[in-house]
């Protein structure tokens, strides 16, 4: 343990930092309560340090795994930075530190960052000291790796907000993934520890000079400019700003500051090994020109029998087995934010995985043990109708990244949703106390993760199936309004697409004269082939229900109430409080208008495009018109020839 002074007024206290725990331990001098705290704290070492060592020999008698062959077994290792026997012997040695840092240049973390998140997390569970790293001042460069273009400019005051709003997530993330481990078995320790840190805490204090001295002496051009992102952007991209090109150093500087702490290993998704191998020059780098460091860090590291260089590992990129990256920059991004995409759609877009994908989706995202991964997919494999696997992965996910009752309500609304048995009066039940608020998502027919046009979901939209809309927003208008107002569609123009393509379903069925007849048993879907329809009496359910459906999963159940309750209730949606004819309104009849004309003007050309045909046809074979097979070539036979 090292140890400093510090003077107070009231009397003199001795501060020591524990280089186990990282964590300041007081005596208080002249007290009979100094004694008593630090042989507590001591005692908790000496716990600590026995059971580490326990697991040490388990692991190398072979009774127990190792943590990189955990991480192995569930396919969180992509490239090691450094040999993997080093590294796995760090591993067995030492309660080394590890951190994983993400960038805040959105306002959410989506599901491609949970596979770090998730190697880091087994590793909190494990003992090992955790940190989740928050890039504030790395986001105002961007990370340039695999792209050919500079990243957009965002004002300061958007890169303030995506950071503070991620910064809680990451808050509550390591919180959440405590609690969830627990529940499978991960009891906490006294020893686990965990933080979450904005690297704009020490680049606040970094001069040019210290930058430029500790690493820029050091680092050599060539290999920076050997780097395959360069050599891209500088071939067939736009050109590097020194502000990218110095990325990977920035990036190395904060390994270096956590490496003084006692972090020795950094996780980064596959496409951070050039960044993770630059860190580790870096850090390298770093330590020759502080030689006060390297003594108090051979004298920590005294009788560990490992490396003490830094290491690091990436994790590989989430994908679909047709090969399709989850990702903000893939244009598919599943957000982790409630408020962006609610628990109920969440849940629903893991329960769409398909069989070939839901087994990997749960060794790399939860913390199911293999053995119940494994009894889950036999039971799957058993009756794959009733996707059993992908109900546990939706289930433990959503519990993972927003809570356990929220994965509760996600579940049980996603059943009584979609149950075979589903009947008018279950809906009836469920929308009593619906909520309602603004929507604004883009449904769609097929995954959203094959979906490179998607738009976030939002937890206005779709947080609960039951709503309630105002009389005036439903009775005799225009479908597409109604989709709109109900969060079905992120504007008319793209409701009405939707009707037209035939995507747009009700709770009815087909009387005798092809016409909607509302259902009072079990309840059935439509489709609404009229262009126009609008609501009107007979189309409602007990004069105020409605059941709307987009493609197989978006459903609706709308409980149409007086304008005066809607109000009265504080509710809101878009269309409610405005103008009867707004500009999108107006958007939307010129989209409609232009639609028709494209239609028209298509089936001019096509008639065009008949009739001369004919005309050549008729032209070409004498004015017998159009010609058989057999007398456009068909090679006649001998009798044929002899006739």
């Amino acid at each position: 343990m090292s140890t400093t002074y510090r003077l107070s007024k009231a009397f003199r206290r001795k501060t020591f930092i524990c280089s186990d725990c990282r964590k300041w331990v007081t005596e208080v001098a002249g007290k009979q309560q100094r004694r008593d705290i630090t042989q507590n704290h001591l005692r908790k070492i000496n716990i600590a340090a026995r059971e580490w060592e326990e697991r040490k020999d388990a692991v190398e008698t072979g009774s127990a795994k190792s943590i990189l062959d955990r991480l192995e077994e569930r396919g969180l290792v992509n490239q090691i930075v450094g040999t993997r026997e080093a590294l796995n012997r760090v591993l067995v040695e030492s309660r080394v530190g590890v951190y994983c840092g993400v960038d805040p240049t959105a306002a959410s973390l989506h599901v491609g960052h949970m596979v770090p998140l998730m190697a880091l997390g087994w590793m909190y569970i494990h003992g090992y000291s955790s940190t989740f790293l928050l890039g504030g001042f790395t986001a105002s460069i961007g990370d340039p790796t695999d792209r050919l273009q500079a990243r957009a400019e965002k004002s300061k005051s958007e890169r303030s907000q995506n950071a503070l709003n991620m910064f809680e997530q990451l808050v509550r993330l390591s919180t959440n993934i405590e609690k969830y481990a627990e529940r499978k078995g991960y009891h906490r320790e006294w020893a686990w520890r965990r933080a979450v840190k904005n690297n704009q805490e020490w680049w606040r204090k970094v001069t040019v000079g210290d930058y430029l001295k500790r690493l820029g002496k050091y680092m050599r051009i060539g290999p920076m400019l050997g780097r395959d992102s360069v050599k891209n952007r500088m071939q067939t991209g736009d050109g590097m700003s020194y502000a990218e090109f110095s990325y990977p150093l920035i990036q190395g500087w904060d390994w270096w500051h956590l490496y003084q702490g006692g972090t020795q290993l950094q996780i980064g998704g596959a496409d951070q090994y050039g960044n993770i191998l630059a860190g580790a020059d870096a850090v390298k780098a770093a330590m020759q020109d502080d030689k006060a460091f390297q003594q108090k860090h051979e004298a920590d590291r005294k009788g560990v029998d490992a490396s003490a260089d830094p290491m690091g590992f990436t994790v590989p990129l989430l994908t679909t087995a047709s090969g399709e990256k989850f990702g903000k920059s893939a244009g598919n991004a599943v957000w982790l934010d409630q408020q962006l995409m609610s628990s109920f759609d969440l849940y629903q877009f893991f329960l769409r995985s398909s069989d070939a994908d839901v087994e990997k989706y749960m060794k790399l995202l939860t913390f199911m043990p293999m053995e119940e991964i494994q009894q889950t997919m036999r039971e799957h494999a058993s009756d794959e109708s009733q996707r059993v696997a992908q109900h546990k992965l939706a289930s433990e996910f959503v519990e993972l990244v927003h809570g356990r009752p929220a994965a509760q309500q996600a579940e049980q609304q996603h059943r009584q949703a979609f149950s075979s048995t589903l009947t008018v009066q279950d809906i009836k039940a469920q929308t009593r106390t619906p909520s309602s608020t603004n929507p604004d998502i883009r449904p769609d027919d097929i995954h959203p993760s094959l979906n490179k046009r998607a738009q976030p979901l939002t937890q206005d939209a779709s947080y609960d199936i039951n709503i309630q809309l105002p009389k005036s927003l439903v009775w005799q208008q225009p479908l597409s309004r109604i989709l709109w107002s109900a969060g079905l569609a992120a504007s008319r123009s793209e409701a009405q697409r939707l009707i037209n393509n035939k995507g747009v379903y009700i709770a009815g069925q087909v009387g005798k004269d092809n016409e909607y007849v509302p259902i009072d048993g079990h309840v059935n879907y439509v489709p609404v082939k009229d262009p126009k329809w609008s609501a009107t009496e007979p189309l409602l359910i007990d004069g105020e229900l409605l059941v709307l459906r987009t493609g197989k999963w978006k459903k609706k159940f709308i409980r149409i109430v007086p304008d005066e309750e809607y109000e009265a209730k504080g509710l809101t949606c878009p269309g409610w409080k405005e103008e009867t004819e707004s500009p999108a309104d107006a958007m939307v009849k010129a989209d409609l208008a232009g639609e028709e004309s494209y239609r028209q003007e298509g089936q001019e050309k096509a008639k065009i495009s008949e009739q001369r045909r004919r005309q050549n046809s008729t032209k070409r074979f004498g004015g017998f018109g159009q010609v058989t097979g057999a007398r456009m070539g068909h090679r006649r036979g001998p009798q044929e020839r002899a006739v």
